[in-house]
């Protein structure tokens, strides 16, 4: 199971998926050795090397939507869950402070962190679980059942703290992404639908794994909801940023969004060219070497497919970026609308310092996103209602660049 970051690749395994999409419904919960009957999609999706979009389009261009509804509606959760935390970006914040401090008692308790440890690399006796551990970390991948019992088993049965599993996903997966690993962990946990938990059973692991796992005995037998305050309210979603025109422009590129031809389209004359690199951290730890490949190379794909085949001054830090912009003499710096999360932040500390040298910076949203997002205002219940709406927009604008 190879995942390459390139675009090419992600639309390689699109096509290949394509045919056997209608049999998703059937068969997705499965999971088995190199996971066959799901897309495996997810690492090209995050990094929009492909868009959701384009994933959308092409699998309802071979089958009606009755028959791919549940593939349909498993991309659409992506979409749903950045949307959910765009109205509300206090929950990163204060997993992010959860982390810290469940990262300290890691330091201060030794039987904590060895329990922890245990479970990072697979060592805790519960076979299907070090199983799944040691399977991240060589591929940078999980089916998604996998992804809920591993969850359900680090928080209800290990007991361990659930940021430190949420950070273990996010440091592995090559798709890890902040809205859908958070959320998804808050889910299973009873924070995110308060109330409601998830809670592995080994029937159901002997089921999809096709008995090749059977932890019956080893399993908690209950999952009470983790404390936690309410959700905080909406807040509105920022509207998409407006190029000035006649004004000198830099580009910004992320490995949030590694195809932005919208980008390309509104900035007609740009000055400078820079791309944030990965950073080696999240909130406490390394993330693993696979992921920064990964978004490394999904950063020069971007960079090669980039028209005029330009320069990209390659940045780390919001002083760099600062920096590059004021020698650069810009008045303003372009890029793709970067999702809450790590990279968000790093624009966050750079905005007031831009203000200060008088230099914009534009964000600029694509249509799809601006679309879905304003929707995800509850539970995914509701925001499924939208969907048809959502495919119906797709199909006219399909329509309109096929004129």
């Amino acid at each position: 199971m190879t995942f390459t970051a390139s675009r090419a690749a992600g639309l390689d395994r699109l096509a290949d998926f394509v045919p056997r999409s209608g049999a998703y419904a059937g068969l997705r919960n499965y999971d088995l050795p190199d996971h066959p009957h799901v897309s495996r999609l997810s690492p090209w999706l995050r990094h929009r090397l492909v868009t959701e979009e384009e994933v959308l389009t092409t699998v309802l261009d071979r089958y009606a939507r009755s028959t791919v509804d549940k593939f349909v509606q498993e991309v659409v959760w992506r979409t749903y869950w950045k949307g959910w935390l765009e109205q509300r970006p206090s929950v990163w914040t204060k997993y992010n402070a959860g982390l810290r401090g469940a990262w300290d008692r890691v330091q201060t308790s030794s039987g904590l962190r060895d329990e922890w440890e245990a479970a990072c690399r697979g060592d805790t006796g519960i076979a299907c679980f070090d199983h799944w551990a040691r399977e991240l970390a060589d591929t940078g991948y999980l089916h998604n059942h996998a992804r809920m019992w591993f969850a359900s088993i680090w928080i209800f049965t290990l007991r361990l703290p659930w940021e430190l599993g949420a950070d273990f996903f996010l440091r592995h997966l090559l798709d890890g992404d902040p809205a859908s690993n958070t959320l998804g962990w808050r889910w299973v946990g009873g924070l995110q639908t308060r109330g409601k938990t998830y809670l592995a059973r080994a029937s159901n692991i002997a089921r999809y794994t096709e008995g090749r796992f059977n932890p019956a005995g080893q399993l908690a037998q209950d999952a009470a909801p983790l404390d936690g305050p309410e959700n905080p309210p909406r807040q509105p979603i920022a509207p998409s940023g407006v190029v000035r025109p006649g004004l000198r422009t830099g580009v910004l590129l992320t490995y949030e969004d590694c195809t932005p031809t919208h980008v390309a389209e509104a900035v007609t004359d740009p000055a400078a060219f820079a791309r944030i690199e990965p950073d080696s951290t999240t909130a406490v730890l390394h993330i693993s070497p696979a992921v920064q490949a990964f978004r490394t190379g999904a950063l020069d794909d971007a960079v090669s497919r980039w028209p005029g085949g330009p320069a990209f001054s390659p940045l780390v830090t919001a002083a760099e970026l600062v920096a590059w912009a004021t020698e650069s003499g810009l008045r303003q710096v372009v890029t793709a609308t970067v999702p809450v999360g790590p990279m968000a932040d790093l624009l966050a500390e750079a905005r007031p310092m831009l203000d200060r040298h008088d230099i914009a910076l534009v964000e600029l949203r694509r249509d799809y996103d601006s679309l879905a997002w304003p929707w995800a205002t509850a539970g995914f219940f509701k925001f499924r209602e939208r969907i048809p709406q959502l495919l119906d927009t797709l199909d006219m604008r399909q329509m309109s660049l096929s004129l």
